[in-house]
């Protein structure tokens, strides 16, 4: 029922899939030439050893000796484990298993890429941070690695989130971090969403804006971010090579891997080294992407060039795109509120190797229920597509009749999403289904603008 590995099992290496795509990854744009941008124009935003990963096409990567002992103490390895009373529950032949990335101590899987982030930071001399936040998931993981290596950081949480989970923030405090709710008036571009709404959600993109715009108003500072770049999938490639090892032992391997969706970093990581398989051997396993129907950049989205956050300060980047003016409803899973999606995991959909599914609040919130009462375990709002996904795909293969394995990524906790679900049981939850006329309207002005 669990699958364990040894602290020496830790990966050595990342897994850099830029190696293996269908297809040469389209570059970043510079918005004004609608070139190619020059690597070395972003250090001055990102960590260099990080521009360096972004672009690379090495195969494996190596993971410094001072990163994998900062991955014992926020948990690593992490237990696979199997889901048999939820497979027994719904009469499946299918064996459930999930990765527990809940186990580090912000409580999901962003300790990855945050640590490896916060290192690489600290070497080069750098004395503060800053990062953008949905649920805070991302932001808590940044803050617990700042502190590992004695750094500042401001992280930026989108208003709704930081109004729905104030214990999240209370971690990100406990760990040095300050916090702003975004849009906020501590940046010239938080100010202008406020003035056109007082009361505004806020979202990933807009918060990613204010981060940057800090970042480039102050020395000795770089940003960080949690999903979507190269580098940063790269770093979460640590679970599936850390699945790959456990599956082995038990003689095992998946036919389904499912992760949810919003920028793409815990799919990425439990998909990626698997995805390699799939690429090089030609294995048959299926990959699923969940996202929610609220913000379906895969589903609905088109594949083109758009700017990474709302205030278009980014380079343009072609992925999956609802567009970035697009202002996502506050549901909350927070995490998954950005209107866009990794650029790898676009071009992996966009060539067929990925399938994708949209779920409405409603139903991943059940979902979620009946995992916590099946397996005593409660997802956050995001990992619950991803158990939705499951539960579906172990139907599935019941009507079907079908021994299937089925992995999927459980990359966080909802202890600090309790309010949520207490509004699920009360019945007070939207699932934001109806925002297609928004959606056409937002990928209208990329398909024209850009």
């Amino acid at each position: 029922m669990k699958i364990l590995l040894d602290i020496d099992e830790i990966p050595k290496y990342w897994y850099n899939i830029l190696a293996d795509l269908p297809k040469v990854l389209p570059p970043p744009l510079n918005p004004q030439t609608k070139t190619p941008v020059n690597p070395d124009d972003l250090k001055r935003i990102f960590v260099e050893e990080c521009v360096k990963q972004e672009v690379s096409t090495e195969r494996y990567i190596k993971i410094p000796e001072e990163i994998r002992e900062v991955y014992i103490k926020a948990g690593r390895p992490t237990p696979l484990q199997r889901a048999t009373k939820l497979e027994e529950i719904l009469g499946t032949p299918a064996k459930i298993f999930f990765k527990r990335e809940d186990v580090s101590p912000t409580g999901s899987h962003k300790t990855n890429t945050a640590i490896a982030q916060a290192y690489y930071a600290h070497k080069e001399g750098v004395e503060r941070l800053t990062t953008e936040t949905g649920a805070g998931q991302w932001g808590s993981a940044l803050a617990f690695s700042a502190a590992m290596f004695n750094l500042k950081v401001t992280i930026y949480m989108t208003r709704s989130s930081y109004l729905q989970k104030p214990y999240r923030k209370i971690l990100m405090e406990l760990f040095g971090a300050e916090i702003f709710p975004s849009p906020s008036n501590n940046t010239l571009i938080g100010k202008k969403f406020l003035k056109k709404d007082p009361n505004h959600p806020g979202s990933l993109g807009i918060a990613i804006s204010e981060a940057l715009e800090d970042c480039l108003t102050h020395e000795n500072t770089k940003y960080c971010l949690g999903s979507v770049l190269n580098h940063v999938l790269l770093h979460q490639t640590v679970i599936g090579l850390e699945t790959k090892k456990q599956f082995e032992k038990i003689d095992e391997y998946p036919d389904i891997v499912i992760g949810c969706v919003g920028g793409g970093s815990n799919f990425a990581g439990i998909s990626y080294p698997f995805l390699h398989d799939k690429i090089k051997k030609n294995t048959e396993t299926e990959f699923i992407a969940a996202e929610p129907t609220a913000v379906p950049s895969l589903t609905k989205g088109v594949y083109a060039y758009d700017y990474g956050d709302t205030g278009e300060m980014t380079p343009l980047l072609k992925m999956f795109t609802i567009g970035h003016t697009y202002r996502p409803p506050p549901i909350h899973a927070g995490g998954l509120r950005y209107h866009g999606a990794a650029p790898s995991l676009s071009l992996l959909v966009k060539e067929g190797l990925v399938r994708v599914r949209a779920y409405g609040q409603l139903d991943v919130f059940e979902a979620a229920k009946l995992f916590a009462k099946s397996e005593g375990l409660v997802p956050a709002p995001e990992t619950a597509h991803a158990v939705k996904a499951a539960i579906d795909e172990a139907i599935k293969a019941k009507k079907e009749g079908k021994k299937k394995v089925i992995l999927f990524n459980f990359s966080g906790h909802g202890f600090f999403d309790l309010q949520a679900y207490r509004e699920h049981l009360e019945g007070k939850l939207t699932n934001y289904n109806l925002v297609e006329d928004k959606i056409m309207e937002s990928v209208k002005t990329v398909i024209s603008d850009l």
